[in-house]
């Protein structure tokens, strides 16, 4: 991970771009990783913790009709916290993860591992869906190794 977020930094910085991070799932992180960085000072903006659907909808604008209708844990609701991050941080790039971490708290239609991630800056937005296998640990490592990812995708060719 520390390879990918030097490329991240390296890219922000030539680029004069911040990024905003939105968690659920990971409970901060992603957030965590990027300040394990020297220098992140000089691209990292703000991150969310956003936990509860009550915390989505009130630091990062998702609508309750949209948390009704597909549940914290989808596409849907991860391209809506990282399109709220950029309500408040328009010039910056933003990341989100939702997702089942477990052990507990899956279902046959979302099960344990199942992770959305989000990336939007400025009129760009792409996510993905990933069922990661292992231990609540395990998953949450994967998605923050996949949201810095993401992120790099996002920026790729700037």
């Amino acid at each position: 991970m520390g390879a990918k977020l030097k490329q991240l930094s390296e890219i922000l910085l030539t680029n004069h771009i911040k990024l905003v991070t939105v968690e659920s799932c990971t409970g901060g992180w992603v957030g965590k990783a990027i300040t394990d960085l020297v220098g992140c000072s000089g691209w990292y903006e703000a991150g969310f913790i956003t936990y509860s659907n009550e915390a989505k909808i009130k630091l990062v604008n998702v609508s309750p009709e949209l948390l009704d209708c597909y549940g914290a844990v989808s596409i849907q609701v991860a391209e809506a916290m990282a399109q709220g991050a950029l309500v408040k941080f328009s010039d910056a790039v933003s990341v989100s993860v939702t997702g089942v971490a477990g052990p507990g708290g899956g279902s046959e239609e979302k099960p344990v591992g199942m992770v959305c991630i989000a990336c939007c800056y400025q009129d760009i937005l792409i996510s993905k869906r990933f069922n990661f296998k292992g231990d609540r640990e395990q998953v949450r490592r994967q998605t923050v190794e996949e949201a810095i990812g993401l992120v790099l995708e996002l920026l790729d060719g700037l």
